[in-house]
């Protein structure tokens, strides 16, 4: 059995992003990721399904080419294939992160 944390956080990235894989079943994958203050990143097209959640910080996002704005306890829906980038991300508080992602 091992325990896993999400907070507090690690050291945080100097540049870009990290991520972890917290649990992985099957076609489930659980992620912390831990974005650097003012990052930018993308664009993503994936395969699978993405529900994310932001738990710390405040980010914005492009959409299909919709700005999208979210700090922290806001999450965002994204169905396989939607592309999307991460056009900035606070400089105040590191961006915490946690995406689940489904078959």
């Amino acid at each position: 059995m091992e325990i896993r944390r999400l907070f507090p956080e690690p050291e945080m990235p100097a540049r870009g992003e990290r991520c972890e894989t917290l649990l992985e079943s099957g076609e489930l994958r659980i992620e912390r990721i831990l974005s650097a203050p003012g990052s930018a990143s993308g664009p993503y097209d994936q395969e699978r399904d993405e529900w994310v959640l932001l738990l710390q910080g405040r980010a914005v996002l492009e959409v299909e080419g919709e700005r999208v704005e979210l700090t922290a306890g806001e999450a965002l829906w994204l169905p396989a294939h939607t592309v999307h980038s991460i056009l900035d991300t606070s400089d105040d508080s590191p961006c915490v992160w946690l995406a689940v992602h489904l078959p």
